[in-house]
């Protein structure tokens, strides 16, 4: 008899398993339930449909030859039977049966399974702050969700906005009201930093400069206490920290929960952070139902640890290894290191891995380099300026994560998927140094920025030369006790020479060993250059000639002047 292949969602892992499942089993019954009455959407494209960029909602449930993915399409070109607008209430695992509600008729019944599939998703968290549920206060979770914010904008009904949460859904959608509609709206991060579990704070900054630079009020280090409206104009405004903010509407991405009801209540294992487990060919604890997408955990390939990682990317490759795996393969899910990669008006951002402070906290003694470089050849036209961290463990020299910011946003992207491709399999700093990729001028220097990135840092594993966090200079600019010696040239130095006197000492690099004698040997030193190169073989001369007591500014002042006037909670960054 045919086997009866059941699946619980069809927004993203559903239709991924039920497709690969009808290639690998011709003869499968496969039935897709989702009590929505959208499927198979691009998720990740909301942000885009409410900024206009993509005019019609259509396009996000369309492909790439412009058919409709709904319940026609999988009958008719999938030879899937979907049924919308139908709740999963219960699992019996022992008869092997799914009890569900038809929403729309009101009928309840038990649908046999062979394989049951969950691929239930998330829920986006909206806190519950006094306020919360009046109109206007939304998330942004699914097509609905979408549709209302973008009519509601449309009809002229808000001029301002606050979108609470700095990680990449707030950023997107802070730019999406911003860029068409101008609305005037405010961005409430309860962390120091935007996107504070996806690079460093300096990098942040910069994301914070393109966000204000574009019009958006950044607020970082506060929480929105309460909404302010009624249930009948809906929200006037809110309370913050900050105090009071007038709007019309608030978007709350401050993250989201996996749908696990079903599965605890059918008694299969659910992880510490609340995601169903399973194993690598993706099975839950009980081998004839299979889970994947926003609603399982699965191993950090660098930590070892299970993690929540809600990326539709993973749920179309999770949804891969189901459809083989429940039609007889054999196929391993071996996990994610957490690849991301966003766009912030102008801004390209990507990373992979484990920022600096969560390798610290995961028990690795990392440490990291920054260094400002171009995402083409410095001598080609249109050239953009890139900043790549690199990090990695000092005991064992593997690499374990990456973060990129430039205006460039496909050079950003390029350079973070090749170490991710790499950090599960444990490399080291040396083997990201002589990483081989494509150099041409127009796209890259014969020596790549990814390649310098790893060059820096084993510098600081070899403990050549000590460095300093930009953030961390700006902070002492406004002491007397600042001593900082520029090896640039005198006219890339004059600016800083003639704001900063006598604490700002300019010897270019070139004259360094002939004017060895003017610099204090009694005293610490902070030695810059443009991005961090000639000033790291400036320390190097210096620490060889006995002065040891010296700090290179990673970044250089190609940093230094992006973060000069950023103001970030308990950090003095403004000069």
């Amino acid at each position: 008899m045919p086997k009866k292949i059941v699946i619980i969602g069809a927004v993203a892992l559903g239709p991924k398993v039920a497709c690969r499942a009808r290639r690998m089993d011709p003869d499968a019954e496969i039935l897709m339930l989702d009590k929505d009455s959208n499927i198979s959407y691009g998720g990740c494209g909301i942000p885009y449909y409410v900024s206009g960029d993509i005019p019609d909602v259509k396009e996000l449930s369309s492909t790439i030859y412009h058919a409709t993915r709904d319940e026609s399409f999988f009958r008719s070109t999938k030879r899937v039977e979907v049924r919308t607008n139908v709740e999963a209430l219960a699992i019996d695992r022992k008869n092997k049966t799914v009890r569900v509600h038809d929403i729309k008729t009101g009928t309840v019944e038990d649908i046999p399974y062979d394989i049951l599939v969950l691929g239930t998703g998330s829920t986006a968290v909206i806190p519950p702050i006094p306020g919360a549920d009046l109109p206007g206060v939304t998330a942004i979770s699914n097509l609905h969700h979408a549709v209302e914010i973008k009519k509601k904008i449309a009809k002229g009904e808000v001029e301002s906005a606050v979108v609470v949460g700095g990680g990449a859904i707030g950023l997107e959608m802070a730019e999406a009201l911003t860029v068409l509609w101008g609305v005037k709206t405010t961005l409430v991060e309860m962390q120091e930093q935007l996107l504070p579990v996806a690079v460093g704070p300096d990098l942040a900054g910069i994301i914070r400069r393109y966000l204000e630079k574009n019009e958006v009020k950044v607020l970082t280090g506060d929480c929105v206490s309460k909404i302010i409206g009624n249930q009948k104009s809906g929200v006037t405004g809110v309370e913050t920290g900050a105090g009071f903010i007038p709007c019309q509407l608030i978007i709350f991405a401050i993250g989201v929960r996996p749908n696990t009801h079903l599965a605890r209540e059918a008694g299969l294992a659910i992880g510490s952070f609340g995601g169903i487990l399973v194993d690598r060919r993706m099975r839950t604890s009980d081998p004839n139902i299979f889970a994947g997408g926003d609603c399982v955990e699965v191993q950090h390939q660098i930590t070892g640890q299970r993690v929540i990682l809600p990326l539709g990317s993973l749920a179309n490759r999770q949804g891969r290894v189901i459809g083989t795996n429940v039609s007889g393969g054999n196929e391993q899910w071996r996990g994610a290191v957490g690849t991301l990669c966003l766009k912030a008006f102008d801004l390209g951002i990507a990373r992979a891995g484990l920022t600096t402070a969560q390798a610290i906290g995961a028990g690795f003694d990392a440490v990291d380099a920054l260094i400002a470089g171009s995402d083409k050849a410095h001598f080609y036209p249109g050239h953009k300026p890139m900043f790549i961290r690199l990090i990695a463990d000092r005991k064992t020299r593997r690499v374990l994560g990456i973060e990129a910011v430039s205006e460039n946003g496909d050079a950003v992207k390029a350079r973070v998927d090749a170490v991710a491709a790499l950090l599960s399999h444990g490399v080291c700093v040396d083997e990201i140094s002589n990483l081989e990729v494509g150099y041409a001028p127009p796209f890259a220097s014969a020596m790549d920025i990814v390649n310098a990135a790893a060059n820096a840092l084993e510098n600081v594993l070899d403990d050549r030369g000590e460095a300093i966090n930009v953030l961390e200079f700006l902070d002492q600019l406004d002491s007397p006790d600042l001593r900082v010696l520029d090896v640039r040239t005198r006219i890339e130095a004059e600016p800083y020479v003639n704001k900063y006197g006598k604490r700002w000492q300019n010897i270019p690099l070139d004259e360094l060993q002939e004017r060895l004698g003017e610099i204090p040997t009694d005293e610490p030193l902070i030695v810059i250059c443009s991005s961090g190169v000639r000033s790291f073989e400036a320390q190097v001369l210096l620490r060889q000639k006995g002065i040891a007591n010296v700090k290179n500014v990673q970044g250089g002042t190609a940093l230094v002047e992006l973060l000069k006037d950023v103001n970030m909670r308990n950090m003095r960054v403004t000069s």
